[in-house]
Parts: structure tokens; C-alpha cells; sequence
């Protein structure tokens, strides 16, 4: 094998010294967030803008890291896995592997072999889960004491995080919000806004969807049993498509016929629109003026301009399809809700739509006096819903404040002792 010049090879024993040490930079790292005492970190960008986040968040930390140590690299992806599986206790899985690194070098330096360690390690891991699953408690058939539960989860999972100081309110809201689910982990019936203004105890739970757009000039603001027409489609003929392009026309009257030949266009798209027979259309692109002339023309609400992440869950609460063709009305699955208002959110205006299709989809509005405190108590807010939507799925709990630790470590003491 060749190397390159001032390339450098470890084996044996420096390897895994290595590669241990570059684990534990990451531990020792995110070591000082973990807890309710823990810290924040400032972390800031090298990229445009040099943005900075404020966060206790192990994952957040841990992705925002440039490595080149693979054994640290490990660690990221293992706090990575946690946080899309749980959620939440992703400094806690990367502080473990680096403890349990730490004293696996003690025994490389005696001489151990690594896969005596891992044989060792692998039997422990059994007696701690046989451990834990009997002292597990089951009260998924109580909805009260199942609610107790969840409001004690949440509450922990809140106590390391910027709403620890009003958990209470937080867990609450989580807990509402997640029971509406009935069950199901698919967390995008639960919209989060982020609005400044206020402070944190001011955010409110919200039945039925939100989005944050206004409703256009001159069109109805309250709209009772729509039918809703959700599309993700051009309606701004003056532009054309193709980068660089140029049309050359020798007269006035030559530009004036293209634009009648836009307009009849568009004219044709919209009267297949309107055949849908609806009264709202929520469009993800731009509505120019001439199109939005017609549907006002037609008693139609139109909404433009709806990001992409808030029409796919508008369509999932409304019960509708995204729509791009309108050639046949008779295929198109139309949205539906009992009732479309404007409401007021500090000095914002937004649209709320109640009593929708997906009976589980609600808002979480989050109140705060900056965007790093917004951002930070979205973070901390979506660690709880997600533990929250896994503990309704598997409903057994077990006692925490180290008392869960302290029965695995006396399994694992009992089996070391008679191994």
C-alpha cells in the first residue's frame, strides 16, 4: 500500500488508542449540557452570514462538528440514530460510549483482547434489559394514570432544556397536543410556529391548522364548509422558463399580441381551475395579479405562496391532494374544513383553519423574545413530543432520577461477580 507524503499509519494498539481519545473529545465535549445543570454551547457558522445557535441540544451540537476522527464520527451517527428514533437522550447515549471507551482502554493496557470486552459488554447489556423490562410499570389501560406518565416523561424530558423553568405549562401542552394523535408516531399533524413577541408561557396549543400567509386583496376572510383546491402549480405566465432565453419582436404591436397569447392562456388554465367548483385555492407558487382579478371575480379565497414543508401538511390535515394538472376535476381529491378565518398572532396576521379533515392535526405557537430562544424551545419542544409519541406506542415506563441506572448497575455487579 502506498502513502502519501507526510501521511502517517497506525496500527495495533495506537490505532485503538486513537481512535478511543477521539471518542472521548467528543464525550468530554458535550459531557457539560447533559442534565439539569447543564450548559449551552454558542456554536457559530463559517459560512455566509456567520450565523450563530444557542443550544444544550448533544445532536444539534454534534452535527454543527467538522471530524476527521472515525471512531468521533461513530458517535455522531449513534446521536444521530437516537434522535431520529427517540428524540431525545442524545448526549446521554454519546456520554455513555465514551465512558464505557474510557474503561475499555484501562483493559486494552492489560492486555485484554477487544473481543473479550465486547463479549463482556454484550452480556451485560442482556442482564440490564432483563433488569429494566421487570421492573417496568404498564398502565397504558388506565388513561389516568397513563396521563400522570406522560406528564412525569415530559417533565424530565424538560428539565434539561430552556423550558425547565415553566416544564409544567410545556408538558402540559406536549401532552395534549400528542393524545390527539390517538396513537399514531407520525408527527406531522402537529404544526410548531414560531412567532416573536411575548414571552415563552405565552405559546398556545391550537386546534386545526395554521399557516402563516395572508388571504389576498379584496377576497372573502371567513369561509364556512370550503372546498379547497391544494396546488402546487405556476400561475406567472410573464416569465419565461428557459435561462438566457430572448424573444425579438420588430413592433410594438408584436409584444402586445404576446401578451394577449400569455393572457388567453392563463385564461384557459384558470376556467379549469374554476370548474373544480371550489371556493379556496392554496397555491405553493406565486399568484399574479391577473389570475387572483379571477378568482376574486368568482367568490374564490386564493392563498399563494405556501412553503413547501406547510402544504404537504396542510393537505395531510385538510384530507386533500396536491395538485399540479386540472384537466380532470373528477380525479382531484378537494380539501376540506369546517371553517377558514383570519386570526391575529402579536402584530401578524395568519390563517386558521378549524375543524379539519385529520381530526388530530394541531398548532403549537410559540411565544418568545428572540429567535435564539424560539429556536432553542422548538428543539426542546420536539425532544418531548417525539419521547411522548414513543411512549404511547409502547406504554411500559420505568422510574427515573437514577433509580433505573442503580438497578442495572447491581444486575451487571451480580453477573460480574459469579462470572
Amino acid at each position: 500500500m502506498g502513502l502519501k507524503e507526510g501521511a502517517s499509519e497506525d496500527k495495533g494498539l495506537n490505532a485503538k488508542l486513537s481512535s478511543i481519545i477521539g471518542a472521548q473529545a467528543i464525550s468530554d465535549l458535550v459531557k457539560t449540557t447533559l442534565g439539569p445543570k447543564g450548559m449551552d454551547k454558542i456554536l457559530q457558522s463559517t459560512g455566509r452570514g456567520m450565523e450563530l445557535t444557542i443550544t444544550n441540544d448533544g445532536a444539534t451540537i454534534l452535527k454543527a462538528l467538522p471530524l476527521d476522527n472515525a471512531a468521533a464520527k461513530i458517535l455522531v451517527d449513534i446521536a444521530r440514530t437516537q434522535d431520529d428514533e427517540v428524540g431525545d437522550g442524545t448526549t446521554s447515549v454519546v456520554v455513555l460510549c465514551g465512558q464505557l471507551l474510557c474503561e475499555a482502554e484501562q483493559l486494552l493496557m492489560q492486555k485484554i483482547h477487544p473481543q473479550t470486552i465486547i463479549q463482556g459488554w454484550r452480556m451485560a447489556t442482556d442482564v440490564a434489559r432483563t433488569a429494566l423490562l421487570e421492573a417496568a410499570v404498564d398502565h397504558g389501560t388506565d388513561p389516568v394514570k397513563f396521563r400522570e406518565d406522560l406528564m412525569n416523561i415530559a417533565r424530565t424530558t424538560l428539565s434539561s432544556k430552556i423550558l425547565s423553568h415553566d416544564k409544567d405549562f410545556f408538558a402540559n401542552l406536549a401532552v395534549d397536543a400528542v393524545l390527539r394523535l390517538k396513537g399514531s408516531t407520525n408527527l406531522e399533524s402537529i404544526q410548531l410556529i414560531k412567532k416573536q413577541g411575548g414571552t415563552l408561557k405565552d405559546s398556545f396549543l391550537e386546534e386545526g391548522f395554521i399557516l402563516d400567509k395572508k388571504f389576498g386583496v379584496g377576497q372573502p376572510k371567513r369561509l364556512e364548509n370550503p372546498k379547497i383546491l391544494i396546488a402546487n402549480t405556476s400561475m406567472d405566465a410573464d416569465k419565461i422558463k428557459i435561462y438566457g432565453a430572448k424573444v425579438k419582436v420588430d413592433s410594438l404591436a408584436k409584444v402586445a399580441d404576446i401578451e394577449a397569447a400569455e393572457k388567453a392562456k392563463m385564461k384557459a388554465k384558470m376556467d379549469k381551475i374554476i370548474k373544480h367548483n371550489i371556493n379556496c385555492f392554496i397555491d405553493r407558487q406565486l399568484i399574479y395579479n391577473y389570475p387572483e382579478q379571477i378568482f376574486a371575480e368568482h367568490g374564490i379565497t386564493a392563498i399563494e405562496h405556501a412553503d413547501f414543508d406547510g402544504i404537504e401538511r396542510l393537505a395531510l390535515a385538510l384530507g386533500g391532494e396536491i395538485t399540479s394538472t386540472f384537466e380532470h376535476p373528477e380525479l382531484v381529491k378537494l380539501g376540506s374544513c369546517k371553517l377558514i378565518d383570519e386570526i391575529m398572532i402579536g402584530e401578524d396576521q395568519l390563517i386558521r383553519f378549524s375543524g379539519v379533515a385529520s381530526g388530530e392535526a394541531c398548532t403549537v405557537v410559540l411565544r418568545g423574545a428572540s429567535s435564539h430562544i424560539l429556536d432553542e424551545a422548538e428543539r426542546s419542544l420536539h425532544d418531548a413530543l417525539c419521547v411522548l409519541s414513543q411512549t404511547v406506542k409502547e406504554t411500559r415506563t420505568v422510574l427515573g432520577g437514577g433509580c433505573s441506572e442503580t438497578l442495572m448497575a447491581r444486575a451487571v455487579d451480580e453477573l460480574a461477580a459469579t462470572t
